[in-house]
């Protein structure tokens, strides 16, 4: 299947060489990404970005994120941070490659590291078949007493987080509080690893992260991406949805493999539908003239709404490949949002600035019997 897949990709390749990066042009149209949550397929996000960056037609003035897409964010925001497109190209490959199997981590952090990547690990070695077991049986307080955390320290070293919270660009992060059960949302100004790494830890694999005292879970839980912030934080009113989680699926799930990747979706798709319900009812809010629109205070912006999400392949993928971490795996992935990226741009870039290219009543709707 994977073979299939590489070659239907494959020729992408030679034109993805011939792109030369280049910052964003003066007259590019202003946008904000936000960036869903999503294990390993947050390569196709990868993906999707570096197109974008080498297309230059876009400024990203924003960026929301959870988990693996707080990830995509914070490297995102560092890279541009420096000013240099190449840069946050650079950050990105240089991290995915790292956090691959083939990377630089040793074999006991890259069982760990795969757990937290993957919401359903792909066993293919002892160590990892170790963790998968003993996961049933303990929680992460009892199998990782020391709070080891691989991870981390690759952001860590990955992300110069002092240059994210002095940049120009915003950045928010989800995280959910395991107290209260609410959304923690981090601003640009209070993004550390931490922070990140609070994102991203979901129960059974990580113990909470505590920031401040207070211990957080996965943001995928209660905001998979982030879209309201965007109301107020930034001028642009478009916001592109990198979504690496399927609505969609024909078939009914039978194994237990495939009922979990299923609730893991639903689950971590309800936030993001929750969202595009909530702006699909601002908009309306704002063209009757009950709220006020604009960038003063208690204005609101009108959004208009994108999507790039895997598709069929999503699909395809969650069957088969059991979101393994291999290089060229991730590589597969990454090309894929390239290509997803550059097929959105060749139909939809006229639109941005001027309308939403997603159905929210539709993609929101409500199923009444």
């Amino acid at each position: 299947m994977v073979t299939n897949l590489k070659s239907y990709l494959d020729g992408l390749a030679n034109w993805t060489r011939r792109s030369s990066a280049r910052a964003p042009r003066p007259t590019a149209k202003k946008i904000n990404l936000a960036l869903q949550g999503g294990g390993a397929h947050g390569a196709f996000t990868w993906g999707v970005v570096d197109h974008l960056l080498a297309d230059g037609r876009l400024e990203i003035t924003g960026i929301s994120g959870a988990s693996a897409g707080a990830v995509n964010a914070v490297l995102l925001a560092d890279g541009l941070a420096r000013g240099n497109v190449d840069d946050a190209r650079k950050q990105l490959a240089d991290f995915w490659r790292a956090a691959s199997v083939g990377g630089s981590l040793p074999p006991v952090q890259r069982a760990v590291t795969d757990r937290m990547l993957s919401l359903m690990p792909f066993a293919a070695t002892p160590i990892q078949n170790w963790f998968e077991a003993m996961a049933h049986y303990f929680s992460p307080y009892d199998l990782n007493p020391l709070n080891i955390n691989p991870l981390g320290d690759l952001i860590a070293r990955s992300v110069d987080f002092e240059a994210v919270r002095n940049g120009d660009i915003e950045v928010f992060i989800s995280a959910t509080n395991v107290h209260t059960g609410r959304l923690r949302m981090f601003s640009r100004e209070t993004i550390t690893a931490d922070v990140v790494m609070a994102s991203a830890a979901l129960p059974f694999m990580f113990r909470a992260v505590e920031i401040d005292g207070i211990p957080y879970w996965d943001g995928g839980y209660m905001s998979n991406p982030a879209i309201f912030p965007f109301l107020q934080a930034t001028d642009a009113e478009d916001v592109l949805v990198v979504q690496i989680n399927p609505v969609s699926r024909p078939s009914t799930p039978r194994t237990s493999s495939e009922i979990l990747n299923r609730l893991n979706e639903i689950t971590f798709n309800s936030a993001l539908i929750s969202e595009l319900r909530s702006m699909d009812f601002v908009n309306q809010l704002i063209d009757d003239g009950h709220l006020p629109r604009g960038t003063g205070k208690d204005q609101y912006r009108r959004l208009n709404i994108h999507r790039i999400d895997l598709g069929g392949l999503g699909s395809r993928l969650a069957a088969s490949s059991k979101l393994k971490t291999d290089y060229d795996f991730l590589e597969l992935l990454h090309r894929a949002g390239q290509r997803a990226a550059r097929r959105f741009l060749d139909q939809h870039f006229d639109a941005i600035g001027k309308t939403s290219t997603l159905d929210l009543a539709a993609e929101a709707g409500v199923e009444w019997a």
